[in-house]
């Protein structure tokens, strides 16, 4: 699995989480500015391992 951070056409920066596969998995909200796009990756990364999931069905 790898985070991608790219440059949408309205000119913000947005990441994605993709797949081994190559599926994309979740995207971001824009951001004005990379490194805030890169701030999120690095929350995501430190706080996902101790996520609970919670079954909304």
């Amino acid at each position: 699995m790898k985070f991608e951070i790219y440059k949408d056409k309205a000119g913000e920066f947005r990441f994605r989480i993709v797949a081994t596969n190559g599926n994309v998995l979740a995207s971001s909200e824009g951001y004005s500015a990379k490194a805030s796009a890169q701030n999120a990756i690095d929350r995501i990364k430190s706080d996902a391992a101790g996520a609970d999931t919670v079954d909304n069905s």
